[in-house]
């Protein structure tokens, strides 16, 4: 009877145990999927911050050409700008030189027209 209790015992003890280790399998599985499931979480995150940063980038590269382009464009335009304003002022001066001379003319012209009076009436 003692050595039936000590197998009946020891029975429910392995029994116990295996349940035990059951659950322990159960536990190590069930965390596994969750820690799992938290980094799968996590690289969708991470995943999406990569991809916003590389078109962040791309968007960068882009606008750093289109500001050159841009720059360069301006300068030319500056250029236009400076070479239309030097021409204004030339067309000015050709127009005070073109006065001037037309000045000076009608002051020779009414000079020579004065001593051509002066001469007939001497005449």
């Amino acid at each position: 009877m003692l050595s039936r209790l000590l197998k009946e015992h020891q029975a429910k003890q392995n029994e116990r145990k295996e349940q035990q280790e059951r659950r322990r399998r159960e536990a190590i599985s069930a965390a596994t999927c969750l820690t799992e499931a938290l980094v799968d979480h996590l690289n969708v995150g991470v995943a999406q911050a990569y991809v916003n940063q590389r078109k962040l980038d791309h968007e960068v590269k882009t606008l750093q050409v289109q500001a050159s382009q841009f720059s360069k464009q301006t300068a030319q335009w500056i250029s236009m700008v400076e070479g239309f304003n030097q021409a204004l002022k030339e067309i000015g001066d050709v127009e005070n030189w073109a006065r001037s001379i037309e000045m000076d003319m009608r002051t020779i012209s009414t000079a020579l027209e004065y001593v051509h009076k002066g001469q007939s009436a001497v005449s």
